[in-house]
């Protein structure tokens, strides 16, 4: 197959992969730069949940009576009917290549066709790392790896969005390093921004004041307490400083509310929504998360379209967005906060190197961090399968 033609594929979600708020948009915004890219899609998806009595009983127990995390989909009777789903519509299809951005729906499939994967984790990665990948039962724990190590073998290649994922596979998993690849994931918002817009809006900026943009749902695993200090301290030593917190409503005392705006949750699915989301983006100096646990993080490369700098903690597979000096700063998790203070004073100040790391932040999202760049080089490794 040249790349000319067009590449016919299945698209294996469990949930409905064009509703923008299925993954927050992510498998949307792949299939249609995948369909951009020459590919021809067959959605499968999504499928039907059959959760079983026995899953329910088990889940109670769990929950209730041990006290203990559950999730249902690494149960083999689960993932095992999602694959006879798949492959009853299969049957009907004339595709080149199956591919699933979840491990669960291909765990236990049997096709003659490639199966390509594109994730963010392994569920080794996950174990422990977010919080409700944590207090598992050893069975829960067993499933997860045995569903996990069943869907990567099926793989013909097995696609991440960071390094860490990728080591994951290799270490925990022991995948070879020929069937993995790393391809970072693309920011889920329409861009057609040039360098002269960035410009621009680097010129309406407020100069007087740094604006910090918080952007997250969970407050607590995003770390915002540690956004809010990080802004106090600013406000403190003599930085005027507000911090705009979109996404959730923490309770944080009415002693902030001089510098911190609080606005909730804002659908980007709506064209009010968006538009406010692209304000804000605008108006803000910094994009800070630091966050505890990440997998990823695409709302960095929505950050960068706008030429927005990121600042947040080097874990999980965030490096594999975040360069130091290029789009922004990564800081240790277990050093100071006062490092996040000195780094946005020091460059906040230095008018023209923070326009420098602004406009290197935009280069950062043209060439590597869109989904139309993604999709392609995703595209180019499925046709060598072919």
């Amino acid at each position: 197959m040249t790349n000319s033609q067009y590449l016919k594929m299945a698209f294996v979600t469990i949930n409905d992969a064009l509703n923008l708020n299925t993954w927050s948009g992510t498998p949307y915004y792949m299939a249609k730069n995948f369909e951009k890219q020459s590919v021809q899609i067959d959605y499968i998806g999504p499928l039907i949940d059959k959760n079983s009595f026995s899953c329910k009983i088990k889940k109670f127990y769990i929950k209730y009576i041990l006290k203990k995390n559950y999730i249902k989909h690494f149960e083999p009777i689960i993932y095992k009917n999602f694959a006879q789903q798949v492959s009853q519509k299969l049957s009907l299809l004339d595709v080149d290549i199956i591919f699933s951005y979840w491990p669960i729906p291909i765990a236990n499939l049997e096709c003659s066709q490639p199966i390509v994967l594109w994730t963010d984790a392994t569920f080794g990665g996950l174990l422990n790392f977010y919080p409700e990948f944590s207090n598992f039962t050893n069975q829960t724990i067993r499933n997860g790896h045995i569903m996990e190590m069943s869907a990567i073998k099926r793989t013909r290649l097995a696609i991440y969005s960071s390094d860490w994922a990728a080591e994951t596979a290799k270490i925990i998993y022991q995948t070879d390093d020929s069937k993995i690849k790393v391809v970072p994931y693309g920011a889920n918002i329409e861009c057609n921004r040039s360098i002269i817009d960035i410009r621009n809006i680097l010129q309406n900026k407020d100069s007087n004041k740094c604006n910090l943009l918080f952007i997250g749902q969970d407050w607590v695993r995003k770390g915002g307490d540690i956004a809010l200090e990080i802004a106090k301290r600013l406000n403190i030593q003599g930085l005027k400083t507000e911090l705009t917190v979109v996404g959730c409503q923490p309770d944080i005392g009415r002693e902030f509310s001089s510098f911190v705006k609080i606005l909730g949750f804002i659908p980007k699915s709506s064209p009010e929504g968006r538009l406010k989301f692209e304000q804000l983006l605008a108006q803000s100096h910094f994009f800070i998360l630091p966050t505890k646990a990440e997998c990823y993080g695409i709302v960095f490369c929505e950050a960068n379209s706008f030429g927005l700098p990121c600042l947040s903690f080097d874990v999980g597979g965030i490096p594999t967005i975040i360069r130091d000096g290029i789009n922004g700063k990564l800081f240790q998790i277990n050093g100071d906060i006062e490092d996040y203070c000195t780094y946005i004073s020091n460059i906040f100040s230095k008018h023209s190197e923070y326009h420098d790391l602004c406009l290197s932040s935009f280069n950062e999202y043209e060439t590597r961090l869109n989904w139309p760049a993604s999709c392609k080089k995703v595209r180019d490794y499925l046709i060598d399968l072919i």
